[in-house]
């Protein structure tokens, strides 16, 4: 492969990872406060189209985008109501909260399929889009991926070197501790969910706005199970998410390249790719008991204050 079909191949599987991306880092989020949160698909979806139907009504992707976030963080507080409050069982909330974004995206987006949306086009950064191969790979895209350059610096920032990071960890790891120490347990884990649910969010608000810049329904394509997948593949550290995402939006972006060649394998096994990879990355991460870096206390529920 020469270096002109590498570059742009290379710039797609940044394109390709960054929503998912967007996802594994707000599930990570979520998890590490002690919540496990299976609805990530529902939870794009849903984000998505309110990030399309607000960029829609306003003519700003802008609005669009923070919607989309907020699109997430109101199905996670759904999710919040039953596993904090209420505790209810957390894997089943998770798998309520998926049918329940994908059937509603589905019921209110029908109407607008195939309509296009303001979005944001590329933005090359001044100087650093004219570096040798790094500056056609990183810095010619849209704003909204030089936002998830940020966003794994910044999350991993909060729980190396903050009291609240060190806070959402003790939520997960050891909820009586915290406890003892004056913490509130539920705060922390609501503020986990919904921030969570946030990130998630605009990881479906970026589909919308600037990978496709219309509205179909289905757009996250099974992109929640795989953020939900990297998770575990990244360890639970943010520096980790960022090499899964990219290796998952790598292997997309290298079954459309090869759908476009012509090529005489089936459609429908190329489009298997990204989640067999997936699958043998799961694999393998349980063989090598990898898993045990899980949250102590993930998916464990606690008894609601007062």
């Amino acid at each position: 492969m020469t270096i002109d079909l590498l570059i742009p191949l290379l710039a797609a599987t940044v394109q390709a990872g960054t929503p998912v991306l967007y996802a594994t880092l707000g599930e990570m989020v979520t998890e590490r406060s002690g919540t496990l949160n299976l609805g990530v698909e529902g939870m794009m979806l849903v984000g998505a189209f309110a990030a399309f139907l607000a960029s829609t009504a306003t003519g700003s992707p802008w609005v669009g985008f923070v919607a989309g976030g907020l699109g997430g963080l109101g199905l996670a507080a759904v999710h919040g109501l039953v596993t904090i409050v209420f505790t209810g069982n957390q894997v089943v909330s998770g798998l309520a909260l998926t049918i329940l974004g994908s059937g509603l995206a589905a019921y209110l987006g029908t109407p607008y399929v195939g309509a296009n949306t303001p979005g944001f086009g590329h933005l090359p950064l001044p100087l650093l889009a004219d570096i040798p191969v790094l500056g056609p790979v990183f810095f010619r895209h849209d704003a909204l991926v030089y936002v998830s350059y940020v966003l794994p610096v910044l999350i991993w920032l909060l729980f190396a070197r903050t009291r609240l990071g060190l806070a959402l960890d003790a939520a997960g790891e050891n909820p009586a501790a915290a406890k003892a120490a004056g913490l509130s347990v539920p705060g922390l884990r609501w503020l986990g969910v919904l921030a969570g649910g946030f990130l998630v969010g605009l990881g479906g608000a970026y589909l919308s706005l600037s990978y496709t810049h219309l509205w179909t329904n289905g757009l996250a394509a099974g992109r929640g199970w795989i953020a939900v997948a990297l998770v575990i593949f990244a360890f639970w550290r943010p520096g980790r998410a960022v090499l899964g995402a990219y290796l998952f939006g790598g292997v997309m972006a290298f079954q459309l390249r090869l759908q476009a060649s012509g090529t005489v394998l089936p459609s429908s096994l190329l489009l298997m790719l990204p989640y067999v990879l997936t699958i043998l990355v799961l694999l393998l991460s349980s063989i090598r008991g990898r898993v045990k870096n899980a949250p102590a206390a993930l998916g464990a529920n606690v008894e609601p204050e007062g």
